[in-house]
């Protein structure tokens, strides 16, 4: 099967969930900076989505560089992993419009866990149509961040309720981690 629909609707989503998010930045009542106080919590939830909705995006089209075609063991992957993408903008609504508060942030690690492991699926879906020569199997080697990055999702949201901020602080790190350009898949790509 051809990937190119498999992106396009892939893209399209992406967009409506990036659309969605920036929704729930309300403009505020008054015309002094001191009304955009309130809104600080917001947006600096919607700043880390942001991100992390940039980076899968980035990393799910490289990913798909490196895929010759899809299966539909693929589509469906794909289709799970867009799932927990959309949950992205009510996890970061709500902890945005509360402060932080523990539950908040448990649910938005929850959500960051999930789509990790729904990104990894659709990895290993991919490979696994391609095997024997897979740029994509090449390319990700130890996958060292991809481990590490759900054991501190795991960390944030147990510590959620007992230090929010530590919590918080777990997933800007990840973010950060990940938001270095990865030039895996490019190497592997230009050394075929």
């Amino acid at each position: 099967m051809n990937k190119n629909r498999l992106e396009a609707f892939s893209d399209g989503v992406i967009a409506i969930i990036i659309t969605i998010m920036v929704l729930e930045l309300k403009v505020p009542h008054g015309a002094e900076f001191s009304a955009l106080r309130p809104l600080i919590p917001v947006f600096l939830s919607y700043l880390l989505s942001f991100t992390y909705v940039g980076i899968y995006w980035n990393n799910h089209h490289h990913m798909l560089q490196a895929t010759p075609h899809v299966t539909g063991r693929v589509l469906w992957a794909n289709l799970h992993f867009l799932f927990w993408l959309s949950l992205f903008p009510f996890a970061t609504a709500w902890a945005g419009e509360n402060h932080f508060a523990a539950p908040t942030m448990a649910v938005y690690g929850v959500v960051l866990l999930m789509a990790s492991f729904a990104y990894w699926l659709l990895q290993y879906a991919i490979i696994s149509t391609d095997c024997a020569s897979s740029k994509l199997l090449t390319a990700i080697g130890h996958d060292r961040k991809g481990k590490i990055s759900p054991l501190l999702y795991a960390i944030g949201i147990a510590l959620s309720f007992y230090a929010p901020w530590i919590s918080g602080a777990l997933y800007v790190i990840v973010a950060l981690m990940w938001l270095v350009p990865d030039r895996r898949i490019e190497t592997a790509l230009a050394e075929k």
